[in-house]
């Protein structure tokens, strides 16, 4: 009777898990990925790719990998005393990740969904560097080019049998000094297994 009892109560413990594996165990996918990245006033664009495993029917962790290409843009230099201002050209190329939290609102073809995730923003950036008593407006990235990210967003997917398309947005928010808001969108294929 005992023995019964025990199984019985990890059976049902265990019930949410095994559903969710009975339907598919996630999702793989690639994307194109658009970034306005406050920091250096420019907007990249690049690729990437994430995987998503089923937590529970509803639940799923998600983790990713983006790379966006080298940009160009214009680095302001100023040692503090007015007129003495210089410009270079400078670029920059991103190397960012993320892993978290994807809650699925819905089931069945189309899926809107939020995610809640955590990560790194590895930043390169090439130029002239500032001169001695000289700062510009993106020392911090240069000096810490590991950040903390935090992303909050949502999106929807929508599946034709095990084929879909997947849109999200959100809010790259990098902790480099001071919390910078970054609006990020991205668009690809996903496939269930």
């Amino acid at each position: 009777m005992k023995a019964r009892t025990i199984v019985l109560g990890l059976a049902m413990c265990l019930a949410p898990f095994i559903s969710a594996a009975a339907q598919d165990h996630g999702e793989v996918g690639v994307y194109g990925e658009y970034f306005r990245f406050q920091a250096v006033q420019a907007n990249l664009a690049g690729v990437g790719a994430r995987l998503s495993i089923n937590a529970l029917p509803r639940v799923q962790i998600e983790g990713e990998l983006g790379y966006l290409f080298r940009r160009g843009f214009t680095e302001n230099f100023s040692n503090g005393v007015p007129g003495n201002l210089s410009t270079s050209a400078s670029n920059v190329k991103v190397l960012h990740g993320l892993v978290g939290p994807k809650l699925q609102f819905s089931r069945g073809p189309a899926r809107f969904f939020v995610v809640a995730k955590g990560g790194f923003f590895n930043t390169e950036i090439n130029g002239l560097s500032p001169g001695s008593g000289f700062t510009s407006q993106i020392n911090n990235l240069r000096t810490d080019n590991v950040s903390a990210v935090a992303y909050p967003g949502g999106g929807v997917e929508a599946y034709l049998g095990p084929i879909g398309l997947r849109f999200d947005v959100g809010d790259e928010i990098i902790f480099s000094g001071k919390a910078n808001h970054n609006l990020r969108m991205t668009l690809g294929p996903h496939l269930r297994f």
